[in-house]
């Protein structure tokens, strides 16, 4: 039984990896290397996909309970969130089409940072001195990457980190919104309500920003049919990080995941580097190495003070 739960981690585990690097090197093709220039379409098709699936995997696999919106401000607070979460989506997508994946997941590792800014704004909650001290090699392990990256590009990295920004606003928006008695709702739920939420965001802003692009994928389908592959297995990856997500987040320790999730980082950029063969500076890859280091100190002295009396 032991072997066989251990078996079943590690597959677990290997499809939340798989899902979450692939998604994000599929991405970066489609964006920069393919040609498909539609960032915004892109996200809109993820975010069907995950509406279509969340319903299959809630209303029909039974994979967690239902649970139910019981009134119009839980519906609003939780459309504030879904505007939240697409736009930091969107801007991910955008940052890709202009940077390599291994400073986008750079400049993505500060999230920490903008976590402990809005969290003292928005809930006046205030962290050890310790903690704060280790968002510095955060901070200054990205100026040292940004000063080093041979690819750098100023447009992109303000998308890449408004992205990091609006992803750290979300979680703490979400703690603060979705705490009152009977409006908690576990990821693969709060995902359910998001997404079409999302799409009906979407639509217009795809509409206006990115005229005709049905038209231009359809048109682009004729020469070449891999590209409506590429979205099918693309949009049900993004579904598949959500839902391998929740399921290591339900079957390891917090422990295991800060770890597995510190190493997913580098794991993206190594193989980033080999697929895209972007050029790469010593510079670079300290900073990146600094901005990791600092992330697990702040995981370290975060979870210190929750342990404190």
């Amino acid at each position: 039984m032991k072997a066989s739960g251990r078996w079943f981690t590690i597959g677990l585990v290997t499809s939340w990896y798989s899902s979450n690097i692939g998604v994000l090197l599929l991405n970066k093709y489609l964006l920069s290397n393919y040609g498909f220039k539609y960032p915004i379409f892109l996200t809109m098709c993820h975010m069907m996909a995950c509406s279509l699936l969340s319903y299959v995997a809630i209303a029909w696999m039974k994979m967690v309970p239902l649970q139910t919106i019981r009134s119009r401000a839980q519906l609003l607070k939780i459309s504030c969130l879904s505007l939240v979460f697409c736009s930091s989506v969107v801007g991910g997508n955008v940052s890709l089409r202009y940077l390599p994946v291994s400073f986008n997941q750079a400049v993505g590792a500060t999230t920490p940072f903008f976590t402990a800014v809005f969290a003292y704004l928005m809930k006046e909650k205030i962290e050890s001195w310790i903690t704060y001290l280790t968002l510095i090699p955060v901070v200054t392990g990205v100026i040292i990457a940004s000063g080093g990256e041979p690819s750098f590009h100023m447009f992109g990295f303000i998308i890449c980190i408004s992205a990091t920004a609006a992803r750290a606003f979300k979680s703490v928006l979400q703690g603060k919104l979705l705490t009152a008695e009977g409006e908690k709702l576990n990821s693969m739920n709060l995902l359910l309500y998001m997404a079409p939420i999302a799409v009906a965001f979407l639509i217009p802003a795809t509409l206006i920003m990115e005229e005709n692009v049905v038209a231009i994928t359809l048109a682009l389908a004729r020469d070449d049919i891999k590209i409506i592959w590429y979205l099918l297995i693309n949009s049900a990856m993004a579904y598949l990080v959500n839902l391998t997500n929740f399921l290591v987040t339900k079957h390891t320790s917090a422990l295991t995941l800060q770890v597995l999730g510190n190493a997913k980082g580098a794991v993206a950029v190594v193989i980033s580097i080999l697929i895209f063969r972007n050029p790469v500076s010593v510079t670079g890859m300290l900073g990146y190495i600094l901005t990791v280091i600092g992330v697990i100190l702040y995981s370290e002295s975060k979870k210190r003070n929750k342990g404190e009396p």
